[in-house]
């Protein structure tokens, strides 16, 4: 492997744990290929860590060992994944929750690759063509631990030249759609259209108390609801009615579906596809007010009438929310941008309250659950934060 030193600052992040790799760690320009494994040194030619490198977003490669004798092997990978397996073996076992990240990047030791499982077929996601350049390797060494995979997908979350971004690999192609459960709900995903599948897996804690402490006999609105996933979760959970937002025209017929495929009738729940924002105009004008509010919306969003980003507007948003639920009612406001940290979020949500001139209880706080493994030296990976409020 070619040595390739790293800054002093550089040096003592990774010593410490840190795995992410940027341009500027490194104190000569890079030109290896896409993939490339080296053995990182500091300014002093010793050893510090093996990596490989990659483009991925803002970084440039990521740590793989701090192990001087380790070999980068499919033994390697599949000590990984049976450490992954092993932390996650609870979830393997419960019937009721068949949908669970299996591996989650540089959380389980291996940036740049995630691995969702859905009632036993995996879908692979690579986030860059230098992690990819080890593919067959890393599928080898999964298929040699998990050894009861129905069938194998992988999504391509980087541009390829080809612009494929999901294939099946192999094994059994699921049914379409796939029936997953999660706490005892069922919901219907498609493990290759395209980048999603139907589920956010990360929200599994959140969907979960809303239908346990949310829903009984209140009205509930969903905003950018995506497939509906927290409208089924409250319909459960005996909420009187749900009201599904979002804009993406193919939300109407997959939110249909989850109702559909829980047996739930949808007299009492409504689908909306327009604009979130303009809905909260229309409901300001109808004098509507819901028990509960839903607020999940993209880091980054543009329609031809605005562009939306949470570090820029979600206090706006929020201010939005806030004059559509009900005085004691419950906003579940979330945001999965790793740009804006715990501490900021608590501000936009401190702001809106302020602005408004109302007060407000925080009732509970969640962020990524344990199948999203997080390095505990690597904080943006704990991306999610969601605060669920109560309205004085």
């Amino acid at each position: 492997m070619k040595k390739i030193p790293l800054k002093q600052k550089a040096t003592q992040r990774v010593l410490k744990g840190y795995p992410l790799l940027v341009k500027e760690d490194f104190v000569q320009p890079l030109n290896e290929k896409e993939g490339s494994l080296v053995e990182l040194t500091d300014e002093q030619n010793h050893f510090v860590a093996t990596a490989y490198l990659a483009e991925q977003n803002k970084g440039a490669g990521w740590v793989l060992s701090l192990n001087p004798n380790e070999v980068i092997t499919e033994s390697f990978y599949e000590r990984l994944f049976m450490q992954a397996a092993d932390i996650r073996e609870h979830l393997k076992a419960d019937e009721t929750t068949t949908a669970y990240r299996f591996f989650n990047g540089e959380g389980d030791g291996l940036g740049g690759l995630t691995i969702d499982a859905y009632e036993d077929y995996y879908v692979f996601s690579w986030y860059s063509q230098g992690i990819y350049e080890h593919q067959k390797s890393i599928l080898r060494a999964f298929e040699n631990t998990v050894t009861d995979a129905k069938g194998i997908y992988q999504k391509f979350r980087y541009k390829r030249s080809d612009d494929i971004v999901s294939e099946f690999v192999s094994g059994t192609p699921a049914p379409e759609p796939l029936i997953i459960q999660e706490n005892g709900v069922k919901y219907a995903v498609y493990l290759d259209d395209g980048l999603m599948t139907g589920i956010f897996l990360d929200q599994r804690h959140v969907r979960r108390s809303l239908m346990e402490n949310y829903s009984a006999g209140r009205s509930v609105l969903n905003t950018f609801s995506y497939t509906g996933a927290f409208s089924v979760a409250a319909a459960l959970g005996g909420a009187v009615e749900t009201v599904s937002v979002d804009l993406a025209k193919r939300s109407l017929p997959k939110t249909e579906e989850q109702f559909a495929v829980n047996g739930l009738p949808t007299d009492q729940h409504k689908i909306r596809v327009m604009d979130v924002f303009d809905y909260f105009k229309y409901a300001v004008r109808k004098n509507l007010l819901f028990d509960t509010v839903v607020v999940d919306p993209p880091s980054f969003a543009r329609s031809k009438k605005r562009t939306f980003s949470v570090a820029k507007n979600y206090t706006a948003l929020l201010e939005d929310v806030i004059d559509i639920t009900q005085s004691g009612g419950t906003i579940i406001a979330s945001t999965n941008s790793a740009a804006v940290s715990a501490t900021r979020f608590e501000t936009f949500i401190r702001e809106a309250f302020e602005n408004k001139g109302l007060r407000y209880r925080i009732m509970e706080t969640h962020t990524l659950p344990e199948d999203f493994h997080v390095n505990p030296n690597f904080k943006e990976g704990n991306y999610l934060k969601v605060y669920i409020v109560q309205k004085g």
